[in-house]
């Protein structure tokens, strides 16, 4: 009798091989064939799953990002304005081993981002997601007092969003000095809410 194959499971293993090898040993390094060597399978068993490696670079970029959501989904619950702005920046910034490893692997795929329109999409509509989420907080923040400021939300937005991108950007090339500062500017960002 044929064994069965779980075909959600050996794409989930072959997503997370890859988001590993391209976090650990950079995207030159994350060929086809060490990807499928990681996962476990034979170099051709990743085209049953993946067209060609732009495919697979897209559903890390979307197994990165839905992490990074739940996680925060999670560190979310119960908080409202600028608490749960805070719970959200801190699963966004690469505090620990896990976003320092999600930080290098969408990093390295943003390269890709100019010659891959799909990619881009992607992209977009996640940053469009976090706007909306990150607004939101501010606008509870400001009816519960928290949040004074007369910069416009969207303003404060896409701040936010430049500083949590370039907090990995930063962390990557080695230019901060390590959690303790990433959460040292995210508490003055945060503090300057306050101020009319």
């Amino acid at each position: 009798m044929p064994r069965l194959v779980d075909h959600a499971e050996r794409r989930q293993r072959i997503i997370e091989a890859a988001w590993h090898l391209i976090a650990d040993r950079g995207l030159e390094a994350a060929t086809m064939r060490e990807i499928a060597r990681a996962a476990g399978y034979a170099n051709g068993a990743l085209t049953h799953y993946f067209a060609d490696k732009e495919a697979l670079l897209r559903a890390v970029y979307q197994h990165v990002y839905a992490a990074t959501n739940d996680r925060a989904a999670e560190a979310v619950e119960g908080l409202r304005g600028v608490d749960a702005l805070r719970a959200f920046c801190r699963q966004v910034l690469p505090l620990e081993e896990l976003t320092l490893d999600e930080a290098r692997a969408v990093l390295t795929v943003w390269g890709r981002l100019p010659a891959d329109e799909d990619l881009a999409g992607l992209h977009a509509e996640s940053m469009r997601a976090w706007r909306t989420s990150i607004r939101g907080w501010l606008a509870e923040g400001r009816s519960l007092g928290q949040v004074r400021t007369t910069s416009t939300d969207d303003v404060l937005a896409d701040q936010l969003l430049a500083q949590l991108m370039g907090s990995q950007v930063m962390v990557l090339a080695g230019d901060v000095s390590g959690p303790a500062s990433q959460e040292a500017a995210l508490e003055d960002w945060i503090s300057r809410l306050n101020r009319s």
